[in-house]
């Protein structure tokens, strides 16, 4: 819990007094225990001279009246016992001290083995009494010790005098036993008072503490109040807001000042950024830059392609966290510690989102006036830029063929249209021979293949008027697959198709996109064996939309990869090679990509990425499966 200022001053007061008067209270405690103990201490030693002189008296007595003490021990304890029930001096005085000291809980005249000869309270006579510890040694011990002996479970302590018989070997002792009950009930009233006064005069500081900052701390609410304004952007509104004549006022001006210097600042910072994020989040390439102590200080949102993690969890991170020893681009960039050393284009293998990429690290050191303030790590994703110059390579072959078959096909139309005629005009005047009518009907043949490949080329380039509307692609991916779903159950595969429950729109035209993803529903139909399965997912991924259409079919070859996007290339027998080159064209009309990943004999996945419409926020995907199609039993 954040403490304000004024809270941290009073609760310093009020710990500081507590402090102090639990010191002088406790050192006043820690006196009065010891002079309790001691004074207990020393009446219960006075009370035990006193027994054991009237002790020897009643002996002595004893000797007088002719009684002898016996040699046999069991007769002398008899001897005393009776000896000191005759006197009755000695008798009033232990009973005497016990109700005078209400701390002495009994007195009693023991032999060497702790048996009571005499004692108040006489229930004690004859039984044995075990050792308790000596109140000398608790009088002497350090207060926290005397405390919890005070305040713990009740305990019997005791003084104890030897008494000897001369010339007799019978020794014994005088006991005087105390209770802590009472010593505790002497004690605790003080420490109770004494609790009550710290706890006033913690009272009583807290609420002076409290009325002094308030007073002393005003000017600094005010300050935070101006700061708060600053950091709000209101940079114009942050006048002094104290007096100038205290440190506080000059304090709030110099903050004025400080106010009208970061208005300008902020504004050429926001212009920096913005062009930083646009160039940022337009790069392919993973960017990390990391600081001098070796941690990344700006991050590029690509780089969740490679490593997995967004920019707001590396940022801050050490460049050791980032690629620990057993990371492929630890070693690429011989990492020792968190110093990076220069590389230049190393290659390296990652496991990405989308399986494994081909990487191309690169670190470049960033030195201003010989000292080294920081490193730039580039990552490359080399399969990517290989897949860009095949496609600008086939775009441009599509560009430079569309030209020459433009040309070509109009020179060439114009005299199939006039053979044509004269075809016909030739089919009326020729005999009804069968060689020479079979021959015209191979010409019509012919002239209507070629006829057909004209306007195909034709049709390829010239062209194409985009009709583009907002188009929610789950609408269009549900028309399509309903469209291939006759095809795909007759070819016996499972279809599943897994959808959000919401997407941003797309600006697209719906019919091409609907036969560019069909193409490719499709394809993956033709090169899939009987139970296999087709997968269809849209996602977005930033500001574009993501359908991916993935088969377990046959695979491409790789001679074959560079190819499959041409015009009128195709592996498939009665094939046109038309289906691709076409998708590839409408998808780059839209200003979109596609790719693809392909594996012989474990199938293919096709990757379009359209743009969005507009940024919205998408809630969590819930995955929409379709039921597998299979194919009917005949």
């Amino acid at each position: 819990m954040r403490l304000s200022l004024k809270t941290k001053f009073t609760l310093a007061t009020s710990v500081l007094v507590f402090l102090v008067v639990a010191t002088v209270s406790g050192l006043y405690i820690a006196r009065l225990t010891k002079q309790t103990l001691r004074q207990t201490a020393a009446n219960a030693d006075f009370v035990a001279n006193q027994i054991l002189g009237q002790a020897n008296t009643a002996v002595s007595e004893a000797n007088a009246r002719g009684d002898v003490a016996p040699a046999n021990p069991a007769d002398l304890r008899t001897y005393l016992q009776q000896a000191f029930d005759k006197s009755s001096t000695l008798t009033s005085l232990i009973g005497s001290d016990l109700g005078h000291d209400p701390s002495i809980g009994d007195i009693e005249i023991t032999d060497q083995n702790g048996n009571v000869i005499s004692s108040n309270p006489a229930s004690l006579v004859d039984q044995t009494i075990p050792a308790r510890p000596n109140i000398h040694s608790l009088a002497n011990a350090g207060f926290f010790q005397q405390l919890r002996q005070i305040l713990g479970p009740p305990q019997t302590y005791e003084v104890s005098l030897p008494f000897g018989l001369p010339p007799t070997t019978f020794s014994g002792a005088i006991r005087v036993g105390l209770s802590m009950v009472f010593i505790r009930g002497e004690i605790m009233p003080n420490l109770i008072s004494a609790g009550y006064w710290a706890l006033g005069a913690v009272l009583i500081s807290t609420l002076l503490a409290f009325i002094v900052t308030s007073f002393s701390l005003a000017p600094i609410q005010r300050i935070s109040n101006q700061l708060d304004r600053i950091s709000a952007g209101q940079f114009d509104a942050a006048e002094p807001v104290a007096r100038p004549d205290d440190e506080l006022g000059v304090v709030s001006t110099k903050i004025a000042g400080i106010g009208k210097q970061l208005r300008d600042v902020r504004e050429i910072f926001s212009t920096l950024r913005e062009n930083l994020d646009q160039v940022m989040s337009g790069l392919e390439d993973g960017l990390l830059l990391f600081n001098a102590e070796g941690r990344a200080v700006l991050v590029s949102p690509s780089i969740r392609n490679f490593l997995g993690d967004s920019p707001d969890e590396l940022r801050g991170k050490k460049v050791s966290e980032i690629f620990p020893p057993a990371h492929p681009i630890h070693s690429a960039i011989e990492l020792a510690g968190d110093e990076i050393q220069p590389a230049e284009n190393k290659e390296t293998l990652l496991h990405a989102r989308h399986g494994t990429l081909r990487v191309g690290v690169s670190a470049q050191p960033i030195v201003e006036q010989g000292v080294r303030m920081g490193t730039l790590v580039t990552l490359r994703d080399l399969e990517s830029l290989e897949r860009i110059g095949n496609q600008l390579l086939v775009s441009e072959r599509l560009a430079a063929l569309g030209r020459v078959t433009a040309g070509v096909a109009h020179e060439v139309k114009n005299p199939l249209n006039s053979m044509r005629l004269w075809l016909e005009v030739l089919k009326g005047n020729m005999p009804a021979d069968p060689e020479p009518q079979e021959a015209v009907k191979m010409l019509d043949s012919e002239i209507d293949r070629l006829d057909r490949a004209v306007k195909t080329f034709l049709s390829f380039t010239k062209p194409v008027e985009l009709k583009l509307e907002e188009t929610d692609l789950r609408e269009l991916l549900d028309d399509v697959v309903v469209t291939a779903r006759p095809s795909i159950a007759k070819a016996g595969l499972e279809l599943r198709a897994n959808f959000p429950l919401e997407c941003p729109p797309v600006l697209v035209d719906r019919q091409l996109i609907h036969q560019a993803v069909l193409n490719l529903l499709l394809n993956a139909c033709d090169f899939t064996p009987p139970g296999g399965r087709i997968s269809v997912d849209l996602r977005r991924n930033g500001e574009f939309a993501e359908i991916s259409v993935e088969d377990t079919g046959k695979g491409i070859a790789p001679e074959d990869q560079k190819r499959i996007f041409q015009l009128f290339f195709t592996t498939r027998q009665g094939g046109t090679g038309v289906g691709l080159a076409n998708t590839f064209r409408f998808i780059q009309l839209h200003n979109g990509q596609i790719e693809f990943r392909s594996q012989v004999g474990r199938g293919t996945m096709f990757r379009i990425e359209l743009p969005l419409a507009r940024l919205v926020e998408v809630p969590a995907e819930r995955p929409r499966t379709y039921q597998p199609l299979v194919k009917e039993q005949e």
